[in-house]
């Protein structure tokens, strides 16, 4: 099994190469800006205080799980405080003492937050509104700024939240692609 997909992936890397490249123009290439990385816990726990204090963050994104709409080592977010979220807004959460996360709201049932990245297949996140300390309004990629509350982008998170069952595919798909 492991043969017939590695021939895939190579099919599929060599067909899509001109979409590859295309891409890559569009989006802008990895940002070789200097950055200095702290673990996440000190980190994130720094950008949490600054938050509460009513100040607004611009953070890098670190790992994988929001693919395909913040790629790692390219996007930055900007997050603010808000007092209120909902389904499909991407918040910064503690959902454990010193364990953050960038993640989509799924689901909300009264105080109780449902979390999954958009790069994850199956495995979700649980807090409440007291755990999340702030929410993107803005994704910065190289070459443009996208706002949280674009039409255009919200109803690409919609779609892409519709097709979970097939998203394994899809992101195998976008992972030649980038």
């Amino acid at each position: 099994m492991s043969v017939l997909k590695s021939i895939i992936h190579f099919l599929l890397k060599v067909l899509l190469t001109p979409f590859r490249y295309f891409n890559k123009r569009r989006n802008g290439v990895t940002s070789s800006e200097v950055r200095h990385e702290l673990p996440n816990d000190a980190f994130l726990g720094l950008v949490s205080e600054t938050l509460t204090e009513g100040h607004t963050a611009v953070i890098w994104v670190k790992g994988y799980s929001m693919r395909p709409f913040i790629e790692f080592g390219r996007d930055k977010v900007k997050l603010v405080s808000a007092a209120t979220y909902q389904v499909g807004d991407a918040v910064l959460a503690e959902i454990a003492k010193g364990h953050y996360v960038l993640h989509r709201i799924i689901k909300t049932e009264g105080n109780k937050l449902t979390l999954q990245g958009d790069g994850n297949v199956k495995g979700v996140e649980y807090c409440t509104m007291a755990d999340v300390r702030g929410v993107v309004t803005e994704y910065i990629r190289p070459n443009r700024t996208l706002s949280a509350d674009d039409a255009s982008l919200k109803r690409k998170i919609r779609l892409w939240r519709m097709l979970r069952p097939i998203r394994r595919e899809l992101l195998f798909i976008y992972k030649v692609l980038i």
